[in-house]
């Protein structure tokens, strides 16, 4: 099995020892994402939607970068500190995601790094 690196400077960089991507033939396994802004490197302070959009923006980028898209994502698995925000997230998936929409998961957990409330990690397929 070889494993290629996925490496954007248009999402953050990562904040431990893992990788923002890794292709394996055909899949791209998407490490999870938070609210960082890629070029400060610290978390969006604005509200939770620009932080969801931030989310978004930064997956967008390192989808791009293994040569895919937002529409390439199979599966996503979002990660939330408060389910009750659950419908702004259904929101603002729906305007960087087409139908067919991938399958998701959502859990409630009770912390994220840096103290986010989002993270959302995803399986694309080229």
């Amino acid at each position: 099995m070889q494993k290629q690196v996925i490496h954007t400077n248009k999402a953050p960089q990562p904040i431990g020892c893992y990788s923002q991507a890794i292709q394996v033939g055909n899949l791209v396994f998407l490490s999870g994402q938070i609210p960082l802004d890629p070029q400060m490197g610290n978390v969006v302070q604005s509200d939770f939607a620009a932080q969801v959009h931030q989310v978004f923006k930064n997956m967008r980028a390192v989808a791009e970068a293994a040569s895919g898209s937002l529409n390439s994502i199979a599966k996503l698995t979002i990660f939330l500190t408060d389910l009750s925000v659950f419908n702004i997230v259904n929101e603002i998936m729906a305007e960087y995601f087409e139908k067919p929409y991938p399958a998701r998961s959502t859990i409630a957990v009770a912390a994220l790094p840096k103290n986010v409330p989002i993270e959302i990690e995803a399986l694309m397929v080229l």
